[in-house]
């Protein structure tokens, strides 16, 4: 039998945090290093045992387990990875290290602090893992506990408005995601079927797989953003610790992606190959409407958060594009974002630790005392809006391409969603740099008088680690794409030869004849 590695991965966080209850209350520095030396422990484990035991040309779901769980409804503990999920582990290991550092400041409660965060991770690292649907919900929800508490107790001043918001929102499409489940798994069958390899190879009535379809997609929605459920989101990054923000930008929102892609575009072909177009219009709508949201905030995080918004678009251009290289594309926009993102959250925050004010009006002049920081934010600006030689260009390229290139549309369909995404490119630049204007260029500096004594002004070694490591792999990745490209390219063909062999047989404004 082989060693249970996935399962490792998988339980290691939240058993190893069963332990911080018993560290003595005012050990801060004892609970600090103990939770990033399991973190770091855990992400050498995950790069050893994918670079040891995976094979990146093979399409199947490799490194099986398979317990039985419950064995009256056919419950297993089925894990596994393929192409979907490696670089999606692999990034949640990488943030979560960082985001553990990065809350080095928490002093408040942290037995419970470093609790919830290794917890959260184990939900993360589960539902990207999971091979069953039922397990995958069980995942879903887990995640959403420690998430709730994070944000409930170390946020901001309307922390619990925001809490509360999540949990409406992101609770009420858990509903859809069950009802979609258990109609996936009961349908023609004498008992649930919830392995995704059986229930990728079944087939379903157009109208029963088109329901299905439509539950799962509200769910992800939710998740992911998408308009019009996105107006959580500002909100909880608005009020979150900067160290939540970096898991729920850098993984939280990818696991809407991965559901998607997973279930919807892998389970369902027939449906997606419908409801493609108008997941284009709708990314593309997106890109444009979020930016134009984002200029118009005057705090800092949400100016940030509808950024996030607006670069998930491209994600739903991509799944939709019926194209090997867009589905690509927005599978490396969901690792790249997840590395901007996380990397401005963190720099919002340690300008907040600063200043105490996260309104962009009662900013400016920080360039010349805090030259560093200057650097690494407009660093990482710059790569959120696509700059060629960093990740976010080629994904964003990528998705470009797999759309203008799609056989699947029809030209005039092409043209329309080109002119609109080059809108939101346009966009983008205008309220980034702005923003870097507002903070870092005028006559306003100040810097609270309470924080002087418990921060260096500029960044400090840790904050600048942190930074490094983020930035590496995103001009890793924008000079060399085949750093990640060969995870998950053999995959998305398999996802996407299904999904264009069934696409409507009829020419209109959308779609090409396929016949022709």
């Amino acid at each position: 039998m082989n060693f249970p590695w996935l399962t490792t991965i998988v339980l290691l966080p939240v058993c190893a945090g069963l332990v911080i209850p018993f560290f003595p209350s005012r050990g801060n520095n004892l609970i600090r290093w103990y939770a990033l030396g399991i973190c770091l422990i855990e992400f050498l484990l995950i790069t050893y045992v994918f670079g040891s035991h995976y094979n990146l040309y093979a399409t199947g779901i490799q490194l099986k387990e398979d317990y039985t769980w419950i064995g009256g409804i056919d419950f297993h503990w089925r894990m596994g990875v393929d192409g979907l999920s490696i670089g999606l582990v692999l990034l949640t290991g990488f943030i979560t290290t960082l985001a553990t550092l990065a809350a080095w400041p928490v002093t408040r409660n942290p037995r419970l602090f470093y609790f919830l965060m290794l917890a959260m991770y184990s939900g993360q690292l589960g539902l990207f893992i999971s091979q069953d649907v039922l397990l995958f919900f069980l995942m879903w929800e887990l995640e959403l506990i420690p998430v709730y508490l994070l944000l409930a107790m170390w946020g901001g001043r309307r922390r619990l408005y925001a809490a509360t918001k999540f949990i409406l929102y992101t609770a009420g499409g858990s509903i859809f995601l069950l009802a979609g489940t258990l109609t996936l798994s009961l349908w023609g069958t004498n008992g649930p079927v919830l392995d995704m390899e059986l229930l990728a190879n079944r087939s379903y009535p157009l109208g029963l797989e088109i329901l299905i379809y439509l539950g799962f997609l509200i769910a992800y929605a939710v998740k992911l953003p998408v308009f019009p459920f996105h107006t959580w989101l500002p909100d909880t990054h608005g009020e979150a610790h900067y160290s939540t923000c970096m898991l729920l930008a850098g993984i939280l929102l990818k696991m809407g992606g991965y559901g998607f892609i997973r279930i919807n575009m892998e389970i369902l072909p027939n449906a997606h190959a419908i409801f493609a177009p108008w997941l284009v219009a709708l990314g593309a709508g997106q890109i444009v409407y979020a930016a134009l949201i984002s200029l118009a905030q005057i705090n800092l995080k949400r100016r940030i958060a509808y950024s996030s918004v607006s670069h998930m678009g491209f994600v739903l251009i991509g799944a939709g594009s019926l194209s090997d290289l867009g589905l690509s594309g927005a599978m490396l926009q969901m690792i790249s974002h997840g590395l901007i993102g996380a990397a401005l959250f963190f720099l919002a925050g340690t300008s907040y630790d600063r200043s105490r004010t996260l309104l962009l009006d009662e900013l400016g002049g920080w360039a010349s005392p805090m030259p560093k920081t200057f650097f690494m934010f407009t660093t990482f600006a710059m790569a959120s809006l696509a700059l060629p030689g960093m990740s976010g260009f080629v994904a964003e390229l990528m998705v470009f391409l797999g759309i203008v290139t799609s056989s699947a549309y029809s030209p005039l369909f092409r043209t329309l969603i080109t002119l609109v995404e080059a809108i939101g490119i346009i966009l983008t630049p205008i309220y980034l740099l702005s923003m870097i204007r507002q903070i870092f260029y005028g006559y306003k500096y100040s810097v609270s008088q309470s924080t002087i004594s418990t921060v260096t002004l500029d960044a400090s070694p840790r904050e600048v680690f942190i930074i490094t490591s983020l930035l590496l792999p995103v001009l890793g990745i924008g000079l060399y794409p085949d750093l990640a490209l060969p995870l998950w390219n053999e995959k998305v063909k398999t996802i996407v030869a299904p999904i264009t062999n069934n696409r409507p047989a009829y020419n209109n404004i959308y779609y090409t004849n396929p016949a022709i």
